[in-house]
């Protein structure tokens, strides 16, 4: 009887780590949309000038804004991903045609292989060293607007070249060569680099969605809800207001309201958009955007009245 508890135990044990090997995964994988979300949402608002830590966005949130930025990057993994494995099925299928005994020519097609792979280490070493030298250029080509995505592609594509083609180095060896050990440490760090350069050069193209976002967003505020803007305090705007009729001026009309018995607020302001809501407060711009604007910040805590208008279809 008292070894009973034994196999319940050890069934509880296989559930554990059955539930381990699923929310390990889940969790990295929520790090991953959470890291691009962010960076794509930072870029997207600081393109208006506000910096996102403080509109209050959660965790949530920047994993729901994640799938536009990974969307191209996800694409052509996927489409890398089946042209390798097409390649990769390609080569395996000569190497074991060319081991065949009933070939008499098997000794030819395997030097043949062994030499192309070589050489393919060789473009890889060479295509590697470019990206290195890029790397440690960086004070000098920072300017550059694709740095941040040639170098990674250039160092991940020398790394992986290096990688596979070392790998069918050996597979097209009759015999097996030394150092297995070291052979793998080199594998495992030219995978480090490649994931590396992969997070990279994803990351790039996280910061460049959000910029794109915010371009799009900026020439199409119309889209946003208007805002009439209620204030106790004359806010003294002047950006990009002095020459109503400019194009691509933005002039945001004020009005002294009338004074009265119980009559806080005395001033309206309107042609406002608003960008986005924050934890408690509201981020808002002009409805026609310039260079000269800027953002306001208005909190939501009694000392102003905000009314939405909506353009929407007769009833």
């Amino acid at each position: 009887m008292a070894d009973q508890p034994a196999p319940q135990r050890s069934q509880v044990e296989r559930w554990v780590s059955f539930g381990a090997t699923i929310v390990a995964p889940i969790t990295v994988l929520s790090a991953v949309l959470f890291y691009f979300g962010y960076v794509s949402s930072r870029e997207q608002y600081q393109y208006f000038g506000v910096d996102v830590d403080t509109i209050g966005l959660s965790t949530r949130d920047y994993v729901m804004r994640s799938p536009q930025p990974l969307l191209v990057p996800l694409l052509v993994l996927t489409l890398v991903g089946v042209g390798g494995l097409a390649l990769h099925t390609t080569i395996r299928s000569r190497i074991a045609s060319a081991v065949s005994r009933s070939r008499p020519d098997s000794g030819s097609d395997l030097a043949r292989l062994r030499q192309t792979a070589r050489r393919a280490v060789g473009a890889g070493v060479i295509t590697l060293g470019a990206g290195v030298v890029l790397l440690f250029a960086y004070p000098y080509v920072r300017d550059w607007s694709l740095y941040n995505l040639v170098t990674p592609l250039i160092i991940g594509a020398g790394a992986a070249v290096i990688c596979y083609a070392s790998y069918v180095v050996n597979l097209a060896s009759v015999r097996a060569a030394g150092g297995v050990p070291l052979r793998r440490a080199i594998a495992v760090l030219l995978g480090i680099v490649i994931v590396a350069s992969t997070f990279w050069a994803t990351a790039t193209v996280a910061q460049w969605s959000g910029r794109g976002i915010a371009r799009y967003d900026a020439r199409h505020l119309d889209r946003f809800p208007s805002v009439i803007l209620d204030t106790k305090e004359r806010l003294y705007l002047t950006d990009g207001c002095q020459r109503r009729g400019d194009p691509g001026s933005a002039c945001i009309e004020e009005t002294a309201l009338p004074t009265g018995v119980g009559q806080v607020y005395r001033f309206r302001y309107r042609h406002f958009r608003l960008l986005i809501q924050g934890h408690d407060r509201l981020f808002l711009v002009p409805d026609a955007w310039s260079a000269s604007n800027s953002t306001l910040v208005v909190p939501l805590d009694g000392s102003v009245r905000v009314q939405f208008q909506f353009q929407n279809e007769a009833p």
